[in-house]
This record gives structure tokens, sequence and C-alpha cells, in this order.
């Protein structure tokens, strides 16, 4: 029964290799890729009750136990991730079939997306660093195709910078991983973490702890964001929606697994660390999201803001702030894909990125309007939207562990995250309407879909947060105990 672990990692690689062959049938191509994400997503649901009711998951490939095989590990905190990266997936790819984009089609433009989506679901099921490592290299190396895939003359330029900052992390990345097996002897997470707890982290352990810091703050965005917006501002809209959904998630998850199962001992020098950090993303990513009249900038920069917000929770090192960490992680891959399209959408519609040459969009496209609005608020942290509960319980978390500047920091950047969306909602859809209806360009209802679905998801994962509650417990339960991680990796030692 475990074997259905890999799954959700498999199947998008499978059907991403075998559209190889169906270059010259892009029918085939769209609806075999969205079969495969909807397979994903409902297996990935599965699994998730299952490790709800049943406990953590475990699969050693090829029957080797740890440390000498591969091993996939299924708690609820990476299944969340899986399931809520699978759905956004699924919708971004929608968008995409809809979009119909023929000559990147033709050049694979699927099979690199399923590639991608199976390099982030096999980082957040991973048992162990080095195939964390190699999870993260299926996703970049996917990545760069997609980022330069076009050839667009900002596609490269944005590429080669994107290209060069994640190899320099996956060297550091590599480095850090010679100095722990050096140190320790293996690279599973659970013995790992048993380890660390017998030596009680001393300051060698410590120093590897803050280079593993490093390394995923520059894949996560964390103060390191410079190659961000630049990047994603670069991209078609359905992969732009997924990288801003997807990447720094995954990122974020390795800072999250590795700072309360590995490196736990020391808080006063690790998550302070981090909790500086968080304060120093939160302002530069609010004042990057002011100073643009660009709207692709202005989106990027709130993925920034989004990055700082979940890792007070972290800092805080407590239930309610990881427990506002996870619940808000969900939140923003649906709100990010959902922005990320909506940009994109009117980019489409006017051929103009800047908000100050737009306006009354709302008169000519109101049900696109109304759900910028919904989205607007829900990044706001305005109830009852799905931004609400997690901003609540993060603040929360910071006020019992007494971080008043952080939680400071955290709440002063959803009134940039408001201004800065209030902003364009003011310049392009209110106002006078500069586009005549004759004029106008159609906005298909396939196009128009899948942002109705994700803005419906954003409201009811505000209402639903009773339905939610259970699986985030649980999932904060494993981070805040790394002896039930422990227990459930190694059951069979």
């Amino acid at each position: 029964m475990n074997n259905i672990l890999v799954f959700p990692m498999v199947i998008p690689v499978i059907t991403g290799v075998a559209l190889l062959f169906f270059r010259s049938y892009p029918a085939v191509q769209r609806w075999s890729t969205i079969a495969a994400m909807l397979s994903v997503f409902a297996i990935s649901l599965w699994i998730l009750e299952d490790v709800r009711s049943n406990g953590i998951m475990r699969l050693d490939f090829g029957g080797w136990t740890p440390p000498f095989g591969i091993t996939f590990v299924a708690d609820s905190f990476a299944m969340l991730l899986v399931a809520a990266a699978s759905f956004v997936s699924l919708i971004c790819m929608l968008y995409a079939v809809f979009a119909g984009d023929k000559r990147r089609e033709y050049y694979f433009q699927y099979t690199f997306m399923l590639l991608l989506i199976a390099g982030v679901n096999g980082a957040f099921l991973t048992g162990d660093l080095f195939n964390l490592f190699v999870c993260f290299e299926v996703m970049l190396l996917a990545s760069y195709v997609l980022m330069t895939l076009g050839g667009e003359k900002k596609q490269l330029t944005e590429g080669i910078k994107y290209v060069l900052i994640n190899i320099l992390s996956s060297w550091l990345f590599l480095l850090g991983l010679a100095y722990v097996y050096g140190t320790l002897g293996t690279l599973n997470f659970a013995q790992l973490s048993l380890r660390i707890a017998e030596a009680g982290q001393p300051p060698i352990l410590t120093a590897i702890s803050i280079l593993f810091l490093a390394v995923f703050s520059l894949k996560a965005g964390l103060v390191l964001y410079f190659w961000l917006p630049g990047s994603y501002s670069a991209l078609p809209t359905a992969v732009s929606a997924l990288f801003a959904a997807l990447l720094t998630k995954v990122g974020v998850y390795a800072l999250f697994r590795t700072f309360t199962l590995l490196f736990y001992h020391e808080p006063s020098i690790t998550h302070t660390i981090i909790g500086w950090m968080a304060i120093t993303t939160l302002a530069g990513g609010s004042l990057g999201a002011i100073a643009y009249v660009d709207i692709r900038k202005i989106a990027a920069y709130n993925v920034v803001i989004a990055i700082g917000f979940i890792l007070v929770g972290l800092a805080s090192n407590n239930a309610a702030g990881i427990q506002g960490s996870i619940y808000y992680l969900v939140h923003d891959i649906v709100i990010k894909g959902l922005l990320f399209l909506i940009i994109g959408t009117i980019i489409y519609l006017t051929s103009n990125a800047r908000l100050d040459r737009t306006s009354g969009l709302i008169t000519n496209y109101p049900i696109l309007g109304w759900i910028f609005l919904i989205t607007t608020l829900s990044l706001g942290g305005v109830p009852p939207f799905s931004g609400f509960a997690g901003k609540l319980m993060i603040g929360q978390g910071a006020i019992s562990s007494g971080e008043y500047v952080m939680v400071g920091a955290a709440f002063l950047s959803s009134l940039f995250v408001l201004y800065s969306l209030i902003r364009i909602f003011l310049n392009m859809f209110w106002g006078e309407v500069l586009i005549p209806r004759k004029h106008q360009i159609p906005l298909p209802f396939p196009l128009l879909a899948p942002l109705v679905v994700l803005a419906i998801v954003t409201i009811g994962l505000g209402l639903g947060m009773d339905f939610m509650a259970p699986y985030v417990t649980d999932a904060a339960t494993v981070l805040m105990n790394p002896e039930v991680y422990i227990e459930g990796a190694l059951d069979n030692e």
C-alpha cells in the first residue's frame, strides 16, 4: 500500500517523458497533462487523509531501509503541500491549455511543467537530504527550460541571472551535504535528527545549519530575493503562476523541515537569525511592492512579502506560529497562483503592464474585476478570506514568543500588500473606461474559469477553517515534536 507514495512524483515524470513522442499532437499533450495532474491531486488527497487517520507513511525503495536506500516519508505537513501544489498546478495547466500557446507547446512546455511538478512533489516527500538535493535539481532543471522557452530577449536576460544564482545555491547545498555526512555519517532526516540530538548540536553543527539557512534562503527568496522579481515577470502567464505558487515554497518547506527536525537545539542563534531575515524580507518586499507601476513587479514583490510572513511563524518557534505558517503556506500557494493568472490575463487583454495606462476594466470585464478584489482582500488578510486565519495565528505565535518587532513588521507589511494591490484595482479596474466595448478583446470563459475556481477556493479556505484545522494541527504536531517524525520514519528499524 505504501507504494502509492511514489505516484505524486512518478506520474508526472512518466507522462512528461511519454509526451516527447507526441510533439505533433498538441491535443494529446494537453489532455494527457490534465489527466495526469487530476490523478496526482486525487492520490495526494487520499494519502493526506490516510496519514491523518493512521499516522506517518514510509516507503523504502527496493526494500532498502535507511540509510542504505531512497526513502519517501509522508506526514501531514508534506501531504498538505503536495495536495495544494498538485491542485494549483492542475489549474495552471488548464489555463495553459486554454491559452493555447502553440509555439511553446511544440517545444514541450507541458513536459517540462510536469517535470517541475515532479521535482516539487519529490522534495516534499523525500526522507533524506541528498534526495532533497536531487529533487531540487529536477525542479530547477525544468525551470531553467521554462524560463527560457520561447527565446524572448527579456526571458534570456533574466534567465541567465536565475540560472547563475541557482547554480551557486546548488553548489553551496552540495558543500553542506559533504559537511553533514562527514560530521554525522548519514543524510537521512530521522537519523540526522537523532545524531544531532545526541551530540547536542555543538558549534560545528550550528555553523553547518547556518550554511543550510543560506542555501534554502536563496531558493525561498528570504532576504536573497534580488533574482526573483525580474525572473517571474519575464514568463508567460501559466508558467509565471506556477513559479510563483510553487518554487519559493520548496525552499520554505526545506527551512521548516531543517529547523524543526534537525537544527532546533540552538534557537537563540538559528531562529533569531531567521527572525531578522524575515523582518528584512518583509521590509524589502514592502518597499518593492509600492515602488513600481509595472503590475508584474508588484505581484513579484508580494511573493517576497509572503515568504517573510511565513518565516515569522518559524522564527516564533511555538505551536501557534507553526500552525499559522502551515495554514498560510497552503493559502499562499493558492492565492499566488491566482494573482499571477489575473496579472497575466490583464496584460493579455490590455497589452499593457503599467497600472497608470489603463482604467475602467471592471466595466469591460466585471467578473475579472471582482476576482481581483477578492484576491486583494485575501492577500491583505481580511476576513473571511483565506489569508486571515494564517496571519492571525502567526501573529499570536510571535506575540507569545515576545517577538513584538516581528509582529509589527509582519502586520505593517499587510498594509503595504493591501495598498499595492488596491492601487492596481483603483487605477486599472476603476475610473474612466478607456476601451470601448466594440474594441475590447473578448475574455473567453475557459480562460476565466481557472480564476473563478481559485477565487472560490480562497473563500472556501477562509470559511473552512474548522475543516482544515485537524490537518494543520497534525502537521504542526509533527514539526514541533521531532520524535513523532522519527518514530514514523524509522518504525521498522
